[in-house]
């Protein structure tokens, strides 16, 4: 099997795994609990905490577990509009989103929040000018996700903080950093509330957490009992906890040299797929090298994806939550309907290898020339 879906998904890695088994067998208690058990098993919950937040330079309490990235998005985006409702109800995003924030937008749009979507230039960095420019005094929060899912596009949350802060002090930023956290270096700190996935860095389905900022503050959508967090009251899950803590630790581990040999895996397959003259590479000079998009203009993604996986190779069409869909996030940058409809997500990892990468552009060469000539045979009947 060759998997080129790591943007989608991660399998578990076994370090990974084998916590998530160990928790689970010996530390039985409620974290919520006063007896041995209980405690013996908070104390994992504040050291598992601990290390997560060492290694994003955040406060224990800043961290509040998800069941991963859409519930934090919805915790954040929603938490602050209904928290900051008498200050404003003017909310800016982009449009390089996923597609999670823009259902999140929706649902606050039809009770009574503005929705602005910044612009972006040719390169798909935010227009600055044009942020600038939205910023108003009832302006309760800005949402700019680190890294785009579909084009792998990075944003630099640092600038966009700076201009944000200065037009409105009060105004938050968050920012969905799942596609960031594990490929890139992030800075937790250069915005108020931030989101992420265990399952995208070889951790855990059902796990994530929200960071927020001390001085932010949200209301609860859920209501419950226990102690450990007012936001998601209940039963800590201490297993998908402490995996997801292990699993932040690994993905953390030489990332700069994980991303210049990922750079060269990228490379290699621009330079081949090149080649074929109706296929265009979607890719930015701020594209990050673990996601690459194409489009297919003469075939339908559909089709290929189905062809390639009969020799179990596997990518996805634009993001796993939107697949089939067509790309808002290709519209944006080149505004070609045909393009955004046409296109397939390679997402690479720094598990992938070299061998797998020729095995997989030698199969594509041959399942593509073979679709376009059955294309071509159909249009030559046809006319």
């Amino acid at each position: 099997m060759i998997y080129l879906d790591y943007s989608a998904t991660t399998p578990v890695s076994y370090e990974v795994l084998d916590t998530l088994n160990k928790v689970t067998k010996d530390f039985v208690g409620n974290a919520n609990s006063i007896h041995s058990l209980g405690v013996k098993s908070s104390e994992l919950l504040e050291n598992a905490t601990k290390q997560i937040a060492d290694i994003f330079g955040i406060f224990p309490n800043e961290i509040v577990y998800t069941s991963g990235a859409t519930e934090a998005n919805n915790m954040a985006l929603i938490g602050v509009a209904l928290a900051n409702h008498k200050k404003g109800k003017h909310i800016i995003t982009s449009k390089l989103e996923h597609p999670s924030i823009y259902a999140i937008c929706d649902y606050l749009k039809s009770i009574g929040f503005e929705i602005s979507y910044v612009n972006n230039d040719e390169e798909g960095l935010i227009d600055f000018d044009d942020l600038k420019k939205l910023i108003r005094k009832d302006t309760i929060l800005v949402s700019i996700c680190a890294v785009n899912s579909e084009l792998g596009i990075r944003q630099p949350l640092k600038m966009i903080r700076q201009i944000v802060k200065k037009e409105n002090m009060a105004t938050i930023i968050h920012s969905d950093m799942t596609q960031a956290i594990g490929k890139v270096a992030v800075n937790f700190r250069d915005v108020d509330l931030a989101s992420m996935s265990g399952h995208k860095i070889f951790g855990p389905k059902g796990i994530g957490f929200l960071y927020k900022s001390s001085m932010v503050k949200l209301t609860p959508l859920i209501y419950g009992s226990g102690k450990s967090n007012d936001l998601k009251p209940g039963t800590p899950p201490l297993p998908l906890i402490a995996s997801l803590s292990k699993a932040c630790r690994l993905a953390n581990v030489d990332l700069e040299k994980r991303e210049r040999f990922i750079n060269l895996l990228n490379e290699k397959i621009v330079a081949s797929i090149s080649k074929h003259s109706d296929i265009l590479i979607n890719k930015t000079k701020y594209s990050i090298p673990q996601i690459l998009n194409i489009s297919l203009m003469k075939v339908m993604p559909e089709s290929f994806i189905h062809a390639m996986e009969k020799h179990e190779i596997y990518f996805s069409t634009n993001t796993a939550c939107s697949s089939g869909d067509l790309s808002s996030s290709v519209m944006a940058i080149y505004n070609d309907k045909t393009r955004a409809k046409h296109t397939i997500r390679i997402s690479l990892s720094y598990t992938s290898t070299t061998d797998e990468i020729n095995k997989f552009l030698k199969i594509f060469d041959e399942e593509y020339t073979k679709l376009r000539g059955l294309i071509n045979n159909k249009t030559k009947v046809e006319m």
